[in-house]
């Protein structure tokens, strides 16, 4: 085959982000949507299938995690860059977007047009941040707005805390100009990185334990999305002071350098 289209390891890592992605929606369809508008009242199987598809997007986080690192330490093809943005539009636009929309048709205090609305707020601030990141150039270390996937894994923590109506579409919206702003948020890498992965298997345990209604499940899955609020609002606070404190050390060192 041409060397343009051969895949590496890290393009089919990419590939497993994508899949997860769409199974996500399958199983928010099939489990939630369908049982929905067939007037089943199977409260159990809705809950399993949102933990599912949930759990599908953490899938997701994991793969975009790895195939980053792997493109790194051996080699993507051409299509690799293409490939990940294609694959993040999926598991961390549209899922996300479409467990946005299908909350505002079966709670009992959403406005299914509003909630709607909020859908596509989250799906096209994922598409202009992914556009972004193809076109411009930050610091290394940073990225320039939330990660398409911290956003995404936020969204779905807002519909699941079962705030009211208003409440969680103003922190959907607010999670979407965070995703589109200039707010700087560290790179996954090292330590960071390892951090990332532990939360994802927490939280993957937390959705477990609620699925099958462990004692105290309701309450642990809350506390775990309510630190994803919280994570998503603090994380940037660090990077911005860190700036902060480097640009003070430079002014010290250039008057420092100025004395005689």
């Amino acid at each position: 085959m041409p060397l343009s289209l051969r895949l590496s390891i890290a393009d089919t890592l990419t590939l497993g982000n994508a899949t997860c992605g769409f199974m996500a929606v399958y199983f928010t369809t099939t489990g939630i949507l369908i049982p929905h508008l067939t007037g089943s009242q199977e409260s159990g199987m809705a809950r399993h299938s949102a933990a599912t598809a949930v759990i599908l997007m953490l899938c997701a986080a994991v793969f975009d995690l790895f195939d980053g690192l792997v493109a790194r330490k051996l080699r993507s093809s051409p299509m690799g860059a293409e490939l990940d943005n294609l694959s993040d539009l999926i598991s961390f636009g549209l899922a996300p977007a479409y467990f946005v929309l299908v909350y505002g048709m079966v709670a009992d205090d959403a406005h299914q047009r509003v909630a709607a609305v909020g859908a596509i707020v989250v799906l096209l601030a994922v598409v202009l941040r992914l556009a972004r990141f193809s076109c411009v150039t930050v610091k290394d270390g940073t990225f320039q707005g939330m990660p398409s996937p911290f956003g995404a894994l936020t969204v779905v923590s807002i519909v699941l805390l079962e705030l009211p109506f208003v409440a969680t579409l103003m922190a959907i919206i607010g999670t979407a100009w965070l995703m589109v702003s200039r707010v700087e948020y560290p790179k996954p890498r090292g330590r960071l990185a390892v951090a990332m992965l532990s939360w994802i298997v927490l939280s993957m345990g937390l959705l477990a334990a609620w699925a099958f209604d462990a004692p105290s499940g309701q309450l642990l899955l809350q506390t775990g999305c309510a630190l994803q609020l919280v994570m998503g609002a603090v994380i940037p606070l660090f990077a911005t002071a860190r700036r902060v404190n480097n640009f003070r050390d430079n002014r010290r060192e250039a008057r420092a350098a100025q004395l005689p």
